[in-house]
């Protein structure tokens, strides 16, 4: 049976910007809607349901951020807000209303996709590429038991800290698909850990440590340029 396309809603005032996104989006296989403001998108929430709405932050009127906050206070469908404005404080303000990532423009067109990607895959509506058959992942000579969140090397068991054991859960779950790092940020605060974009990279450092040969040249746990970290196991 063919899998029904994911319906996807894109709000941004730049007509031109809704176009290119539109034909882009429907060559990737995705149903796309469009609107131009919050009233419109709010009229047509009502109407239809979407798998995830593409949102601008910087909308005369309500702005984006306001309406996800609005929309979070009913509606748990996936946000990724857009924006010209990327600065740090902007990124937070974007997390704390709801939303579930944040891209400032102007960005690549795959750089989009990939992240639509992340968000359906987080959210359950892409399939996890993990093998519940085979908790083990191997990385060379050290590999990491998913079940009992251990990571041993050639039998010697390797000491991960309670942050370091949480983002390899979240990793291992996702094997081959870039996780951005608003995800990982997400998904630490919701366990009640106090995270940022530093204090990420801070993380991956040491957990390179831990798996790879080289932790300057990583083979296992590489970096996605624009968008986060991606692991990979043999």
């Amino acid at each position: 049976m063919k899998e029904e396309k994911k319906h996807i809603l894109i709000v941004d005032d730049d007509t031109r910007i809704c176009d290119l996104l539109e034909k882009f989006l429907n060559k990737n296989g995705y149903l796309i809607s469009t609107v131009h403001n919050a009233e419109q998108a709010r009229r047509l929430l009502l109407a239809l349901e979407f798998d995830l709405i593409i949102l601008d932050v910087m909308m005369p009127g309500e702005s984006g951020i306001e309406l996800t906050v609005d929309l979070r206070k009913n509606d748990k469908t996936p946000i990724l807000l857009l924006t010209a404005r990327g600065e740090a404080e902007d990124r937070i303000l974007g997390l704390e209303a709801g939303a579930d990532d944040y891209l400032p423009k102007p960005f690549e067109p795959m750089e989009l996709l990939l992240r639509i990607q992340a968000i359906l895959r987080r959210t359950g509506e892409i399939s996890l590429t993990r093998n519940k058959d085979n908790p083990i992942l191997s990385f060379g000579d050290v590999s990491f038991d998913t079940e009992r969140n251990e990571l041993w090397d050639n039998g010697k068991l390797i000491y991960l800290t309670s942050s370091e054991a949480k983002i390899m859960q979240i990793f291992s779950q996702s094997v081959g698909i870039p996780i951005t790092r608003f995800d990982l940020i997400k998904a630490m605060q919701n366990d009640g850990k106090n995270m940022n974009d530093r204090a990420v990279d801070v993380q991956i450092t040491r957990l390179r440590r831990k798996i790879e040969n080289k932790s300057k040249e990583p083979r296992y746990l590489q970096t996605i340029r624009g968008i986060g970290y991606m692991l990979t196991a043999d």
